[in-house]
C-alpha cells in the first residue's frame, strides 16, 4: 500500500513504534504498512433474485469475497466504512477474539463501530486446530442479511481426503430495507420485518412465487465430476430463516465437520441449519453408469432443495448440481419437488456428533456452576421487547461497548461475582453475566412461551470460546435425565445450537424447551452470547459474559489501547490520519 485510499493528505503524527506496552506494540498503520486482506463495505442498489434491493455489501458483492487463511498465521484485514451515515463492523463468527478482544466486532460488546468514513484493522490469529467453515458478517443492525461473507481456516493436510470442495452460502432476502425493517422492530408501533421471500444460494437464485419473471436471473450452481469426492461446506448465514434441505437422488451426505471442528462421520440423508451454523458434509458423486441411466429417464440434472421451518409458512427454493454433459437450466424451478424433506427433527444430531480426537469433555463432577438463562418476551405501549432473566441487551444499553466502558471505569462498571453467583448467575446492576476462568460453567438456556401463546426457535451463538453441547428438551432441564441421555456419548464443541420449539403455542410465560452447554472458562474477555436471529437481537435477545478478574480482562492497561476507547479514536484511520493499532501477535 502506498497511500491512504480515502486521501493522500496524511496529518503528521509522532510515530509509536514500536513501543512496548503491557508485554504488547503499538504500531502505526502508514503506508509502510501493508493489511494482508482489504474489505470495502458500501450501500447501494443490487439485484438478486430479480429483485432489487438498497443493500450494505462487502466489495462491491453479496457475499462478500470468501476469505482463506492458514491456521496458526497472524493476519491483518482492513474493513473500509465506505457508507455516509451508518456505522459499521464486521465479526468473524465463530473465531475466538480471545487475544485481540477489541477484534471481536459486537459493538454492544468489544468495539466502537467504525464511523462512516472511518477504516479499521482487524488482527486475527487462528490458532493450531482451527481448521474448518466459518464466515464474517457486520454486527451492525440489519447489515448482516447482505454484509457477510465465507471465512475459511486452513490446515496443512486436511483430516478427511477429497477431490474438491463447495462452499455453499445461505442468506435471506428481504422486500423491506434493512433501515425500515430496524426501524418497524424498535417503534411504537412495533412492525415486523415481514418473512424472507428467498433463501438464496451464494447471493443467487429465481423467484419462488410461480408466476414471477426470473429472467436475469438464476440458481447457484456446482459442478461435480463423476465418482469423486466433494466437501460441501454449508454457511448458516441467514438473518431469520431456519433450514432444512437436502439433493435430489443424492442421499449419501457424510458430516465431517460442525462449526470449526472435526467430527467422526456421520451418515445423513438431510440437513438442518439455523442461521449462524456450519456444516461440512462428504458427497461422492454418481457413477458414469448411474448418470446415463438417469438421463435416459430425463434427469440430467439434479436439485439441491432448500425449505424453510418453524416460521407461519414454509418457503422453498433450488440450487443446482451439475455433472459435465448434464443440462444446465438454471433459470426454472423443478415442476414439482424432487425429493421430500422432513418436517423439523426436534433435537437433530443431539447425543450424535462425536469429535474426530478427544476434546477434554469436562464431566458433571467438574461443573463449579449451573446458570440458566430463561428467555421471555414482553410487549410495553406496543414495542416488543425480549429480555434474558428479566432484562434487554440492545444497542442502546449500555451507551458505550462493554470492553470500553470497563476501560473507561473499570471500578464500578465490572461486575459483582459474588451478587452474580447469589442471584442465579447475572449481576442484575450491569446486565452481565460474570466468570472466573478455571470455571466449569452449565448453561441453561430456558425457551419460554411469548406473548399471545406463541412460539419459535432460536438458534443461539456464543462470541469467545467454543462450548460443549450436551443437548436439548421439552419443558425445563432435568440434570439426572440429561445425564442418563449423555452416557456414552462424547458431546462436540460448537459455537452455534438452536433451542427447538415443542408445540407451536401454550401458556404465555410457560417453560417451552431447553438447550443446555458446558464450557470451560478460559479466555478472558466480554462476549456476547445470543440469538442469532437479527430480528431477535435487535429487539434484546442478547447477553453479555464477562470472563475473567478486572486483571483479566483489562490486562492490557488504559495507556495501551486509549485509541480504541472512543468513537472514531486513534484506532480508527480516516482521509486525514493512518490508525495506531494494537500487536497482539507478531510472527516471526
Amino acid at each position: 500500500m502506498t497511500q491512504n485510499p480515502f486521501s493522500t493528505v496524511i496529518t503528521p503524527l509522532i510515530l509509536l513504534i514500536p513501543s512496548i506496552v503491557s508485554g504488547y506494540q503499538l504500531h502505526y498503520h502508514d503506508e509502510s504498512f501493508t493489511p494482508d486482506v482489504v474489505l470495502r463495505v458500501a450501500a447501494t442498489n443490487i439485484s438478486r433474485a430479480c429483485l432489487d434491493r438498497y443493500s450494505v455489501l462487502v466489495n462491491g458483492t453479496s457475499p462478500g469475497p470468501e476469505l482463506r487463511l492458514r491456521e496458526g498465521r497472524t493476519y491483518w484485514i482492513r474493513v473500509y466504512n465506505d457508507m455516509d451515515v451508518q456505522n459499521l463492523t464486521m465479526h468473524w463468527h465463530g473465531l475466538s477474539m480471545a487475544a485481540s478482544p477489541f477484534s471481536d466486532g459486537s459493538p454492544q460488546a468489544s468495539q466502537w463501530p467504525i464511523a462512516p468514513q472511518h477504516f479499521f484493522d482487524y488482527e486475527l490469529h487462528p490458532d493450531i486446530g482451527d481448521a474448518g467453515t466459518y464466515f464474517y458478517h457486520s454486527h451492525i443492525g440489519f447489515q448482516a442479511v447482505s454484509a457477510s461473507g465465507a471465512l475459511i481456516i486452513e490446515e496443512p493436510e486436511p483430516a478427511y481426503e477429497y477431490d474438491g470442495e463447495h462452499t455453499i452460502h445461505l442468506s435471506d432476502l428481504f422486500e423491506k430495507t434493512d433501515d425500515e425493517i430496524e426501524k418497524g422492530l424498535t417503534s411504537t408501533p412495533f412492525v415486523w420485518s415481514g418473512e424472507t421471500s428467498n433463501v438464496l444460494v451464494n447471493g443467487q437464485g429465481i423467484p419462488v412465487e410461480p408466476d414471477t419473471s426470473s429472467d436475469g436471473c438464476s440458481m447457484a450452481t456446482f459442478l461435480v465430476e463423476p465418482e469423486k469426492v466433494y466437501r460441501l461446506r454449508f454457511i448458516g448465514a441467514t438473518a431469520l430463516s431456519f433450514v432444512s434441505l437436502g439433493f435430489q437422488s443424492h442421499n449419501n451426505l457424510t458430516i465431517i465437520e460442525a462449526d470449526g471442528h472435526y467430527t467422526k462421520p456421520f451418515e445423513v440423508e438431510y440437513l438442518q441449519i439455523g442461521s449462524g451454523q456450519r456444516f461440512s458434509v462428504l458427497l461422492r458423486g454418481k457413477s458414469q453408469e448411474e448418470l446415463e441411466q438417469d438421463r435416459a429417464n430425463g434427469i440430467d440434472q439434479y436439485f439441491l432443495q432448500i425449505e424453510t421451518r418453524d416460521r407461519p409458512t414454509s418457503l422453498r427454493s433450488y440450487a443446482v448440481l451439475l455433472y459435465p454433459g448434464g443440462g444446465n437450466d438454471t433459470s426454472a424451478m423443478p415442476a414439482s419437488p424432487p425429493i421430500t424433506l422432513p418436517n423439523t427433527t426436534l433435537g437433530w444430531l443431539d447425543y450424535q456428533l462425536r469429535p474426530l480426537t478427544p476434546n477434554n469433555f469436562p464431566t458433571l463432577s467438574e461443573v463449579t456452576r449451573r446458570v440458566t438463562v430463561t428467555i421471555t418476551q414482553i410487549i410495553d405501549n406496543t414495542v416488543v421487547t425480549w429480555l434474558q432473566n428479566g432484562f434487554p441487551w440492545t444497542e442502546k444499553f449500555p451507551p458505550m461497548p462493554y470492553l470500553v466502558a470497563l476501560y473507561d471505569d473499570n471500578i464500578s462498571m465490572f461486575p459483582s461475582y459474588d451478587v452474580a453467583v447469589a442471584y442465579g448467575g447475572m449481576d442484575d446492576s450491569t446486565r452481565t453475566f460474570p466468570a472466573k476462568l478455571g470455571e466449569v460453567l452449565e448453561i441453561v438456556i430456558q425457551n419460554t412461551v411469548e406473548v399471545g401463546g406463541i412460539l419459535n426457535v432460536h438458534p443461539f451463538h456464543a462470541h469467545g470460546a467454543h462450548f460443549y453441547d450436551i443437548g436439548s428438551g421439552n419443558g425445563t432441564y432435568d440434570l439426572q435425565e440429561n445425564e442418563e441421555r449423555l452416557k456414552g456419548t462424547e458431546p462436540v464443541r460448537r459455537d452455534t445450537t438452536m433451542l427447538y420449539r415443542y408445540a407451536r403455542s401454550g401458556i404465555d410465560g410457560a417453560p417451552a424447551g431447553w438447550r443446555a452447554w458446558r464450557l470451560r472458562v478460559t479466555n478472558a474477555g466480554v462476549w456476547l452470547v445470543h440469538c442469532h436471529i437479527l430480528q431477535h437481537m435487535l429487539m434484546g435477545m442478547q447477553t453479555v459474559w464477562v470472563f475473567g478478574d478486572r486483571d483479566d480482562v483489562l490486562r492490557l492497561g488504559t495507556p495501551s489501547v486509549q485509541g480504541y476507547l472512543s468513537y472514531g479514536g486513534a484506532a480508527y484511520g480516516n482521509s486525514s490520519r493512518w490508525p495506531t493499532c494494537v500487536h497482539y501477535w507478531d510472527d516471526d
